[in-house]
């Protein structure tokens, strides 16, 4: 029951996309589909017309072992953090922001030779956070301290060690910045505007029926994921008051 009320409490995008990753992971370990069904291939896509490969591309990691529970333990985390902080009440804005993020991946997809974009989009979900908590301090397994900004790279450098392509990694990090610059500098600046406006009809479907009664993440859990933490302030120096 615990389990259940956990798991009810996530928000309602996170929710949906981390259920449809591990739902997907799990239908072809157990041999239900074949990944050959479903990675992207413009071919396919473009003259048999198979366009639920531009969807099902962002759901498969692999197969289940230490880089799929990398990728959803960070997925679900960064993900969730976000939903909770920056567009709380505001559903429609981030599917918004995955709609943008995987057109603009795909997109990239039909020139770069690649098969599957989920760990791209991890990526790019971690970027816009890292950057919408500059002040955030982080720890790497006690070790290596470093503002939230750092962390895609950190991840990257990680992700390497892990026997992965640095271009899927790479592809998230530009899209997230992307993103990052039309939603949150350029309208800031001199002559700047909105470019990134989400459509009235999606407010209609996701906000009209928004809840936000979901409890977010436990402090202690923020912003974590295999041992990460969030790095304790250095205590206040009290010579001052002796």
């Amino acid at each position: 029951m615990a389990l259940q009320h956990e798991y009810m409490q996530i928000p309602t995008v996170t929710k949906a996309y981390t259920t449809a990753c591990v739902l997907t992971t799990m239908a072809v370990q157990m041999e239900m589909i074949s990944p050959f069904q479903i990675y992207f291939n413009p071919d396919l896509i473009l003259k048999k017309w198979e366009v639920w490969r531009l969807v099902t591309n962002f759901l498969y990691f692999g197969n289940v072992g230490f880089n799929f529970l990398f990728n959803m333990l960070f997925l679900y985390r960064y993900s969730r953090m976000l939903e909770e902080s920056s567009f709380r009440g505001r559903t429609s804005d981030y599917v918004f922001m995955f709609l943008f993020g995987g057109c603009l991946m795909s997109l990239i997809g039909f020139f770069v030779n690649l098969v599957f974009l989920g760990q791209a989009f991890t990526i790019m979900l971690v970027y816009v956070w890292s950057r919408r908590n500059p002040a955030t301090r982080l720890s790497f397994f006690g070790m290596l301290h470093f503002r939230a900004p750092y962390l895609p790279w950190v991840l990257i450098g990680f992700s390497v060690m892990l026997g992965n392509a640095v271009l899927v990694d790479g592809i998230g990090v530009a899209c997230g910045h992307v993103y990052y610059f039309l939603e949150d500098v350029f309208p800031t600046q001199e002559g700047g505007f909105k470019i990134l406006n989400t459509p009235r009809f999606m407010k209609y479907l996701f906000d009209a029926q928004d809840d936000t009664t979901y409890e977010q993440l436990p402090p202690a859990d923020q912003p974590g994921g295999l041992e990460w933490e969030a790095a304790a302030d250095p205590p206040p120096n009290n010579d001052d008051d002796e």
